[in-house]
């Protein structure tokens, strides 16, 4: 008897490892945000090819080539701030970005949690810079 209760112990374990690493996020942190908010626009693999681009005025960047189209270094203090959009001054052709304003966005909602200003802050600039991260990965 104590050996048939051996016998289904190792199984059930094996069966809750495989489990809990298909639950886990392939790609880090980052990669929810962007496959669930960015890649409508600039694609799976960020090469600006979304089923979105052909709603969009101004086609969106090759996320994938960042760091080769600035001389190998990634710009990863740009992409903050392009990501936040908050302070950011550019303005697109009809006087608004396309893109979201991701900071204000990511705030807003950790407020209408519950969250004081303080730590919705920090959370939003914690969630860009996971996403930040898995467009560092996404280079070619």
């Amino acid at each position: 008897m104590k050996s048939m209760s051996v016998g289904w112990i190792v199984p059930a374990l094996l069966l809750v490892l495989v489990a809990s690493a298909q639950a886990q996020p392939r790609g880090g942190p980052g990669r929810w945000d962007y496959q669930n908010s960015c890649a409508s626009c600039h694609g799976t693999s960020g090469r600006g090819d979304g089923p979105l681009v052909r709603h969009l005025v101004t086609p969106p960047s090759d996320l994938s080539r960042l760091a080769q189209r600035n001389g190998g270094v990634f710009p990863r203090d740009r992409l903050i701030g392009l990501i936040d959009g908050r302070s950011a001054t550019d303005i697109g052709p009809h006087g608004s970005r396309e893109m979201p304003i991701w900071g204000s966005t990511y705030v807003e909602r950790y407020t209408q949690a519950g969250g004081n200003p303080q730590l919705a802050e920090e959370a939003a600039h914690r969630r860009i810079l996971d996403l930040v991260n898995h467009l560092e990965r996404l280079q070619q």
